[in-house]
């Protein structure tokens, strides 16, 4: 299993943040994080790599008392296809 690391307003998956294969990028905004991009490199489309990713960021805005604003066109999507994350939905 891939390991996600938190870097600076992002969580990736590579050996640093500037060489991340994958990663879904925020920005802090007053309480909120905004959901400005979410990237996977090809080799490792088809392995639920963003939905991890996407993961990892709303359990961080449920441990912060967060809400996330989604930017992204997949966390859009995601928040738009599932109720999943509408305890952490701006």
């Amino acid at each position: 299993m891939l390991e996600i690391k938190k870097g600076n307003n992002r969580f990736y998956i590579g050996e640093t943040e500037d060489t991340a294969i994958a990663e879904i990028t925020y920005q802090v905004k007053g309480n909120d994080l905004v959901a400005d991009h979410t990237y996977v490199s090809d080799e490792l489309r088809g392995q639920n790599i963003a939905k991890r990713l996407l993961n990892q960021l709303a359990d961080m805005a449920r441990e912060e008392n967060k809400k996330i604003i989604p930017v992204c066109s997949y966390v859009v999507e995601q928040f738009n296809k599932s109720n999943e994350y509408d305890d952490v939905k701006y």
